[in-house]
């Protein structure tokens, strides 16, 4: 198992390595971190938080989280955005830290129908803890404390851009986004290049009500959501839908492309995913866990976990704006 570890984290600092961008469930419950162009969308004012334990049975799992903040402007029809970005792989020795500013313009193309280009302008730092590490010398030396190898590998900054596009209305929505549009170089080994890959997104969905009850104000609704993922040679579609009672919204994901191989030789499933969200006033609190279906098992990754938490509010002129429109995406 050690040398398994280690190999995994001799991937991870590889300086030829194809780098992925770390993914979420509950892409919604903090909608501008998948497309720049959500910022604000709400009306309302928007502070979201995430947390992402994935395969937390696994040594070194990966742990992410976002914090994030949007406001929408109506004198000038706009909406800001900041997003703050955390993960650890590999014990905590692989860190990555982002923290992005985000601006959308609203167009209302007729009643009831918007559409938002937006810019996303980011500075990400990374770094590896080599204290956290145990490299092969150390084993041949009786698990010797410190190593012998010389570290040349140095923390890095590099700026990043992104940009998104956003229409919908109050029964459906669509959009794309584009990130690492500048392809930023983020490697921490000397002055070998490793140029991150573009991510591409594609997502929408529609909205349906069910019924409703004019006395108690309690509308039930299907949302079916879709959202298309490619990054370098990988590429993966989320297929969910959700039923809403309020305050209760129960969800489910499946994560994979089940018509399609990869280079290893074996179809590309990942995980289906159970949801629970509660909307109680102006606080939003959900819960997700991953089920793996793929080569790895539920069995060796235990799953992976995911708790978000939002809280809006808004001030009087918002609020009369919030009355006369629905933003019709998932909440979570």
């Amino acid at each position: 198992m050690r040398k398994i570890y280690l190999c995994i984290i001799a991937l991870l600092i590889a300086p030829g390595m194809k780098a992925q961008d770390q993914q979420f469930t509950q892409f919604y419950a903090v909608p501008t971190q998948l497309n720049p162009a959500f910022a604000g969308a709400s009306v309302q004012s928007r502070l979201s938080m995430q947390y992402r334990n994935q395969w937390s049975a696994i040594p070194g799992a990966f742990n992410a989280g976002n914090v994030a903040f949007d406001q929408y402007l109506p004198i000038i029809k706009s909406g800001v955005g900041f997003l703050f970005s955390h993960d650890r792989a590999g014990s905590g020795a692989l860190r990555t830290t982002s923290m992005n500013f985000q601006y959308a313009y609203e167009a209302k193309i007729k009643r009831n129908l918007f559409f938002r280009p937006s810019l996303q302008f980011g500075y990400v730092t990374k770094a590896i803890d080599f204290n956290k590490l145990t490299f092969y010398d150390q084993m041949i030396r009786d698990n010797a404390s410190t190593s012998l190898e010389q570290t040349t590998y140095e923390p890095i900054g590099y700026f990043d851009v992104a940009s998104g596009l956003l229409l919908y209305g109050p029964k459906f929505w669509v959009g794309v986004s584009a990130f690492h549009i500048n392809r930023p170089n983020e490697s921490v080994y000397g002055n070998n290049p490793a140029l991150l890959d573009r991510r591409f997104t594609a997502h929408g969905g529609v909205r349906i009500r069910l019924k409703g009850n004019s006395l108690t104000k309690l509308d039930h609704h299907l949302v079916l959501a879709a959202n298309y993922m490619a990054q370098g040679d990988f590429d993966q579609l989320d297929l969910g839908c959700y039923y809403e009672f309020s305050p209760i919204i129960l969800g489910f994901w499946y994560r994979g492309l089940a018509a399609k191989s990869n280079h290893y030789g074996y179809v590309n499933h990942d995980m289906f995913a159970l949801l629970l969200g509660i909307q109680a006033s102006k606080y939003k609190i959900g819960y997700s866990y991953d089920i793996t279906v793929s080569q790895l098992g539920i069995g060796s990754s235990a799953g992976s976990h995911e708790l978000t938490l939002s809280y809006l509010w808004s001030n009087k002129k918002n609020a009369k704006a919030q009355k006369k429109r629905i933003m019709p995406c998932a909440k979570f």
